[in-house]
C-alpha cells in the first residue's frame, strides 16, 4: 500500500455503506407509489438497469419494488411509453434513464458512431453497402414506424447488394437490417417507443421523445465530464475513478482519474482511505483503497437515516451489487451472478438474491416462480458466516418472501427442505 494512501483520512466501511445505501434510496422513507414518486426514485438512483431474465420478475421491476412499497409495473411503463419522462439507452448496461438527461447522451452517440463502424463484425456483416442499408432502415422507420426488428424482414431483397442475406448471419444472429437498426438506436437517431412481449419497438427519436431534449445541443465536454463524475459520486458516496467512470459508462477511465485529481486539488472533493469491511489478516497487505468523496461526507454519513429493521431481497442487478469489488470491500460479501455459469459449477444458484439486513448483506436465496401453480419456490437458502437464522430473522425472512410473492403474483412460497 503506497504510504500516501495509508496517511489519508480514513472512512470506515460502516460509514461508506451508509453513504452508498442512502445514495441508492435504501435508507430514507420511500416516496409514494405514483408516477411522480417513481420518477423521483429513478432520478435518485440515476437510472434503473433493464434486463430480460424473467425467472421471477424482470430486474428493473425488482429493483424498484425493493425500494417502493406498492410499486406497480404499469407505473414504469407509463413513464417510458406514455409520459416519455424516461428513455431507454445504455449506462454500464441497458437502463431506463430520466429523459431530461438525454442531451448528455449525445457524447455517447458520437462515440458509438465512430466505434461501431470500426468493428470487424460491422464490416463483415454490412459489406460495402453499409450506408445504403442504414438509409433503407431509416426510410422504412420514417414511413412505417414504430417497428419491431422482425418487421424489417420485409425490406426488398437485394437492394443493399450482397450484404443482405435472407436469413440471419453469424454475430448474435443479426441480419444486416437488425444491425443497422441497433446502430441507429446506439447513435441516437432512433429511440425505443415501447415493447411488445419485451421486444423493442423502434421509431425515430424525434417522434418518441420531447422536442426540447431531441433538439438540445450536447453540453460542452468539460460540463459533460463534471456532470458524469459529480452525479455518480453523489449517488455512490465514495468512489474510485473506475467506479465513477463505470457508473454511467459515459467517460473514459483516464478522464475520470483526471477529474478526481483536479477536483481534489481544487478542494471540491477529498481523498480518503476506505477501510474494508473485513480487516486484512496478520501478515497480509493492507486493503485500504484510495477513494474520493464530497467534502461533507462525514456529516452526511452521521446524519443519514438509520437502516430500518426487517430484511430486503435484492435483485442480482441491484445498483449496490453490480460492482463486485466494491460489494466485497464495503460489505465483505463476495457476490457473483451465476445464471451464465454451467449448472454443475454454480455455488449458490441461478438467480441468487442477496438478503439485506440493515446495512449488512447477511445471506442469499435462489428463487423460482412457478407461474402455472402461482407458487414461489426458494430452491436454496444460505446465511453468511456468523449469521444465525434466529426466530426474529426467520420471521423477517418470511415477511420479505410474503412481499415478494405478492409482487410477482404468487399465492405462497416454499423453502428448501432442511
Amino acid at each position: 500500500m503506497p504510504a500516501a494512501v495509508s496517511s489519508l483520512p480514513r472512512i470506515p466501511a460502516a460509514a461508506a455503506r451508509r453513504l452508498l445505501l442512502g445514495g441508492q434510496a435504501l435508507l430514507e422513507r420511500p416516496p409514494r407509489a405514483t408516477t411522480e414518486g417513481l420518477l423521483a426514485l429513478v432520478e435518485r438512483l440515476g437510472y434503473v438497469q433493464i434486463d430480460s431474465i424473467n425467472i421471477i420478475a424482470r430486474a428493473h421491476h425488482l429493483i424498484l419494488a425493493s425500494r417502493l412499497p406498492g410499486y406497480r409495473t404499469s407505473l414504469l411503463t407509463r413513464l417510458l411509453e406514455k409520459d416519455r419522462r424516461l428513455f431507454e439507452h445504455w449506462t454500464h448496461d441497458a437502463a431506463a434513464i430520466p429523459t431530461a438527461w438525454f442531451p448528455y447522451w449525445r457524447h455517447r452517440f458520437d462515440r458509438y458512431r465512430q466505434e461501431i463502424r470500426r468493428k470487424r463484425w460491422w464490416v463483415e456483416r454490412m459489406g460495402r453497402q453499409a450506408e445504403r442499408i442504414v438509409d433503407q432502415v431509416r426510410e422504412r422507420l420514417a414511413r412505417d414506424g414504430p417497428l419491431l426488428s422482425r418487421d424489417l424482414a420485409a425490406l426488398p431483397a437485394g437492394r443493399a447488394g450482397r450484404a443482405t442475406p435472407s436469413k440471419a448471419t453469424s454475430w448474435w444472429g443479426w441480419t444486416p437490417q437488425k444491425a443497422a437498426l441497433e446502430y441507429l438506436w446506439y447513435t441516437g437517431e432512433v429511440a425505443i417507443a415501447g415493447r411488445v412481449n419485451f421486444h423493442k419497438l423502434y421509431d425515430l427519436a424525434e417522434r418518441v421523445l420531447p422536442p426540447e431534449v431531441t433538439r438540445a445541443p450536447a453540453p460542452e465536454p468539460g460540463a459533460h465530464l463534471e456532470w458524469a463524475c459529480r452525479s455518480a459520486l453523489e449517488r455512490l458516496g465514495i468512489a474510485s475513478p473506475d467506479e465513477l467512470a463505470s457508473f454511467w459508462g459515459a467517460v473514459p477511465l483516464a478522464a475520470a482519474r483526471g477529474w478526481c485529481e483536479s477536483s481534489a486539488e481544487a478542494g471540491t472533493v477529498v481523498r480518503l482511505a476506505s477501510e474494508p469491511a473485513v480487516p486484512a489478516s496478520a501478515g497480509e497487505r493492507s486493503s485500504l483503497r484510495l477513494v474520493y468523496a464530497l467534502p461533507d461526507w462525514q456529516e452526511r454519513a452521521e446524519t443519514a437515516p438509520a437502516a430500518g429493521g426487517g430484511l430486503r431481497l435484492l435483485c442480482p442487478f441491484d445498483p449496490i451489487l453490480w460492482h463486485r469489488r466494491r460489494t466485497l470491500h464495503l460489505f465483505g460479501f463476495d457476490y457473483r451472478f451465476e445464471a451464465f455459469v454451467p449448472a454443475g459449477r454454480r455455488r449458490h444458484g441461478y438467480y441468487v438474491m442477496p438478503i439485506l439486513e440493515g446495512d449488512r448483506l447477511v445471506g442469499r436465496l435462489d428463487p423460482k416462480l412457478h407461474r402455472a401453480e402461482r407458487r414461489l419456490e426458494v430452491r436454496a437458502l444460505s446465511w453468511e458466516s456468523g449469521v444465525r437464522p434466529s426466530r426474529r430473522r426467520s420471521q423477517a425472512l418470511a415477511a420479505a418472501l410474503d412481499r415478494l410473492a405478492r409482487f410477482v403474483g404468487a399465492e405462497g412460497w416454499t423453502l428448501p427442505d432442511a
